[in-house]
């Protein structure tokens, strides 16, 4: 796993969720943050990443690499798109799916023959090259690749001796081996409807807004409950979630529930309201508070009466009591937040609120919120 900037968080994820591979038996998973082994840069892109680390793949000495994105969200088998390639003696291939042409811009689009040889590639064009029985859509590569590793190393080194490259695969290596080369496209399809499988790229708030928002459907296309296909991650020992209090209170109600949501152990939903939302652990909803339609991280908690829509807010925030977010974009932003085209509110992590509602800079370490008077971790 090659990784760069800010990556703490994710190598933590990766030592405690996947600790349960057997190094005796040749299973490892090792995270590779630039050594500068090469020159003195970080890593300039996709291919120089694979490029600076080409001494440690030789090490393991593989036949063929398999390279993933970290930003994409699917289940895959890899082992149908490997035995594609293999049976194939392709030089490369790439793992794709139609898209629609409006998204088109921000993929890799190609061309294919009838032998599904790709002979036209181009990255993230403004005007996509349209699917022929497919007018509306487009053909996208995933930034899924399988490469010959002779193959690989020696367009890695050809292409960083360019002095003019990105040192990008979907800019540089793809379109400068599609000529000479056999390079393939694989169509990632569901093995039981053989339709487009499910795939999110979450690049942008929007499309990682869009994802979680489909995990709460009533039959997602991710299934997170299919317990032939767990989903590895660090589960901390916290009790179920609870919802307490269902009475009437000065003719208002006070009910703990949740509906069309998804609600992780050691939160507390405590005479509030969550509907359409993904909650993640300890989280606390206090009385009379309302989230609708967003996603709340680690340790948030929303004060009473507190009304929360559209939303996205980041781990160990405290939303005050009576506050509004997502209801009123010109205000969200008066209180410092980000706020998208479409409308989406991002609260970063760590964030206080004053008594005007602005969000200061995030604080790290102990805080003191001047709303509940106490200090929090």
């Amino acid at each position: 796993m090659v990784t760069q900037y800010k990556a703490a968080s994710l190598e933590r994820h990766i030592e405690r969720g996947w600790h349960f591979l057997s190094a005796e038996l040749g299973e490892f998973v090792t995270v590779r943050t630039p050594e500068q082994r090469v020159d003195e840069n970080w890593y300039l892109g996709t291919a120089d990443a694979l490029y600076q680390n080409i001494y440690t793949i030789e090490q393991i000495a593989p036949r063929h690499v398999l390279i993933l994105s970290g930003d994409h969200i699917y289940q895959m088998n890899y082992s149908r798109f490997i035995r594609d390639h293999v049976q194939s003696e392709a030089d490369c291939s790439i793992a794709c799916l139609p898209v629609p042409i409006a998204e088109g811009k921000r993929f890799g689009v190609m061309e294919v023959d009838e032998d599904n040889r790709i002979v036209n590639f181009r990255e993230k064009p403004d005007d996509p090259d349209p699917m022929p029985r497919a007018p509306g859509q487009c053909l996208a590569s995933m930034g899924i690749y399988v490469f010959r590793t002779e193959f690989l190393f020696e367009h890695l080194c050809r292409d960083a001796n360019k002095p003019n490259s990105h040192r990008d695969f979907g800019r540089d290596i793809i379109p400068s081996i599609i000529d000479q080369n056999l390079v393939r496209a694989w169509s990632f399809t569901d093995d039981e409807t053989g339709a487009a499988a499910y795939w999110k790229d979450v690049g942008t708030i929007e499309s990682y807004y869009e994802t979680n928002m489909d995990l709460i459907a009533v039959d997602p296309r991710l299934n997170l409950y299919d317990q032939s296909w767990p989903i590895r991650s660090h589960q901390p020992p916290l009790p179920p979630p609870k919802f307490v209090f269902n009475e009437q209170v000065v003719e208002q109600e006070r009910v703990g529930r949740a509906v069309d949501s998804m609600v992780c152990p050691g939160s507390i939903i405590s005479g509030g309201t969550v509907e359409r939302s993904v909650l993640g652990p300890s989280v606390r909803i206090n009385s009379y508070a309302e989230v609708r339609d967003s996603i709340l991280y680690d340790r948030v908690t929303i004060g009473r009466h507190a009304r929360v829509r559209r939303a996205i807010i980041d781990k160990n925030v405290l939303i005050p009591e009576g506050m509004r977010i997502g209801y009123d974009s010109a205000e969200d932003r008066r209180h410092g937040l980000t706020v998208t085209d479409s409308g989406i509110v991002v609260v970063p992590k760590n964030a206080r609120f004053d008594q005007q509602s602005s969000v200061p800079r995030p604080h790290i370490g102990r805080v003191r919120s001047q709303w509940t008077q106490r200090t929090i971790e």
